[in-house]
């Protein structure tokens, strides 16, 4: 396997891995964080779980970032950088929204529906809003960037990157100030674009790879 072919496939697995370990911790602790009370009949050990799976998660962003980095530099160090310090900023956030709620697991039984419980979801949901909720957008414009002028992938993907960062962002102010509930449909759609650019980009980077061997080919000097 030459070098090109093995980052491309390290770097699909990682993208497919956030894709796999959100969906399933967005299943188990949203029931939770919805009705607090749920904490009492057996949602301690799902939000535990859920919380398990987003350090996957963030751990698996960052990783995405650094396997491309080699690659994204030949073609801008700029924006190589860029993806870096967004996919940081992203799981940093993530970590955030899991100290949330594994506060909220710890707390005892009698505050679990108080002030302070209803301040820990705030902060995990903030984190969210701000996190995957809107950074994926800034990660879609500048890898979409990169990969489209180096033309290491199929033109459709990131394409669907640059129709997808307005309507993330576009909900994320929505939610922000009120107009669209953070999980809702609505919501759920304008995150569709960016979705399918992710998993599209992670399927193809494990499967089919970049087109040359990337880190002997000078990008810069297209």
């Amino acid at each position: 396997m030459n070098p090109s072919r093995r980052t491309a496939l390290l770097a699909g697995i990682l993208y497919l891995l956030t894709v796999a370990t959100s969906i399933p911790a967005l299943a188990l602790k949203e029931p939770v964080l919805t009705d607090p009370a749920l904490l009492d009949a057996g949602g301690g050990p799902a939000l535990s779980a859920a919380a398990a799976l987003e350090v996957v998660m963030a751990v698996a962003c960052v990783g995405t970032a650094v396997v491309l980095y080699p690659v994204l530099r030949r073609v801008s160090d700029g924006a190589a950088l860029g993806f870096v310090a967004a996919r940081i900023v992203e799981a940093g956030l993530v970590m955030a929204g899991v100290i949330g709620m594994l506060s909220l697991t710890a707390l005892p039984t009698e505050e679990r529906t108080g002030t302070l419980a209803d301040v820990l979801r705030a902060v995990h949901d903030s984190a969210f809003l701000f996190g995957p909720g809107l950074i994926p957008a800034v990660n879609g414009l500048l890898l979409g960037y990169v990969l489209l002028r180096a033309r290491l992938v199929p033109r459709v993907l990131p394409v669907l990157a640059f129709i997808g960062a307005p309507l993330l962002v576009t909900s994320a102010g929505a939610t922000l100030f009120g107009a669209v509930d953070q999980v809702s449909g609505l919501a759920g759609a304008a995150a569709l674009p960016i979705a399918a650019w992710e998993i599209g980009l992670g399927l193809w980077l494990t499967f089919r790879g970049f087109p040359r061997d990337v880190p002997e080919y000078d990008l810069a000097t297209r």
